[in-house]
């Protein structure tokens, strides 16, 4: 009996023993609290550690806080001023483009009236040509007649009544005829090729366009300017 006892006691199938601690419970709570603290103590401090190498400061939040705020009005300050700069900017543009477009319409003024100068002194020099003798009556002035293709001739020439200031006004008709050859024959004398009515007191200017009749080969022009009577007042020939 005694032999299976102490077999079973040197066996695996020998009771288990259960070793306990008989401190007591105030020195156990004490031993957890101070593991807590020293748990918090060293958070803290991995905090405030990790915090410094960040770059942030650990303390003084409320200075941190006034430095923000002073920075997002100095943002919104910069922004104002942005904004302000960027209408002067457009309102500049805008006044910049109307100049240009100002200055666009003068220059093209500028070019309309310098054709016109340069008409007004063709007409100029056309009329200083154009002055009359000593005299009076009517006279033709300034008979020009240009090629302007076959059988055609531009013309233009004044007709000018020298009588002082007022002088009475004329009526009659001015006549433009070709003068050649017609189917080879020298010395024929076609119709008039131009007639028209004319009514002025001072002067009066004519142009136009000559058209050769069919088969007359025009060696000259002449231009007769006759009253109402039919009477021959004034009379030009030049050659082509």
């Amino acid at each position: 009996m005694r032999w299976r006892l102490l077999r079973r006691r040197l066996s695996i199938s020998s009771p288990r023993m259960a070793v306990r601690s008989h401190l007591p419970w105030p020195l156990r709570w004490a031993v957890v609290a101070v593991m807590l603290g020293f748990s918090g103590a060293l958070a803290l401090w991995a905090f405030e550690f990790g915090r410094g190498l960040a770059g942030l400061p650990g303390r003084d939040l409320d200075a941190q806080r006034s430095q923000l705020a002073e920075v997002r009005q100095a943002l919104d300050a910069a922004r104002r001023d942005r904004d302000q700069a960027q209408s002067i900017a457009n309102s500049a543009d805008s006044l910049l483009k109307a100049e240009r477009v100002t200055q666009q319409k003068l220059a093209e003024q500028v070019r309309a009236l310098e054709a016109e100068t340069q008409m007004l002194k063709a007409d100029l020099g056309f009329f200083e040509r154009l002055l009359p003798a000593a005299g009076e009556g009517l006279s033709i002035r300034g008979l020009q007649i240009e090629p302007a293709g076959a059988g055609q001739w531009r013309y233009q020439l004044l007709v000018m009544q020298q009588g002082g200031r007022s002088p009475a006004e004329f009526r009659g008709t001015v006549e433009l005829t070709l003068g050649g050859q017609r189917d080879g024959k020298p010395g024929a004398q076609p119709a008039a090729v131009f007639k028209q009515a004319l009514q002025f007191r001072q002067y009066r200017r004519i142009d136009g366009t000559l058209v050769a009749p069919p088969g007359v080969q025009p060696r000259q022009v002449q231009v007769r300017v006759l009253d109402e009577a039919g009477a021959v007042r004034a009379t030009q020939v030049q050659p082509l």
